[in-house]
């Protein structure tokens, strides 16, 4: 919970309608944030279920960690057009998975307010890239490399 407090510090005032982040790891800490905010979560799935056959948001994206391309969907009715969007995840690496939530973001006609990342491996291009792309970028944690089995922080 404290993380989610933390965001809703940071974010203040940005009049928030909802928060989005994609399956799995990130869902707790996204779920933290809008309890804070007290908005809906909306979380996009790696893979469309056979029960979702209603229409849908997608995009590809590509899994640093994994080394796989998801095609992530978001049912349309959870993003109504006009809506502000605070984007959440746990790791920032190569920027794929929050550029993909903006791009869901975008196709649905919403505005991303900002993206918050509990753990940003600054040492990769996802932070410039999402920084690049103007978007409000707010990292808990910063990790300037992880050489030799040693972890160091920004």
């Amino acid at each position: 919970m404290q993380m989610g407090a933390e965001f809703a510090q940071r974010f203040e005032g940005c009049d928030i309608d909802k928060v989005l982040t994609i399956e799995s790891s990130g869902i707790a800490v996204a779920l933290a944030t809008a309890l804070k905010f007290n908005v809906p979560l909306v979380f996009a799935r790696k893979k469309k279920s056979i029960l979702m056959n209603e229409e849908c948001y997608s995009t590809e994206v590509f899994s640093y960690t994994k080394k796989e391309t998801s095609n992530i969907t978001v049912l349309k009715k959870f993003l109504p057009a006009g809506e502000r969007i605070l984007i959440i995840d746990d790791f920032l690496a190569s920027g794929e998975a929050a550029l993909g939530l903006a791009n869901l973001v975008r196709q649905a006609g919403c505005e991303v307010v900002g993206i918050g990342i509990v753990i940003e491996k600054s040492f990769q291009s996802g932070a410039d890239k999402l920084r690049q792309a103007n978007y409000r970028l707010e990292s808990l944690v910063r990790i300037a490399s992880l050489d030799d089995c040693k972890v160091t922080f920004l």
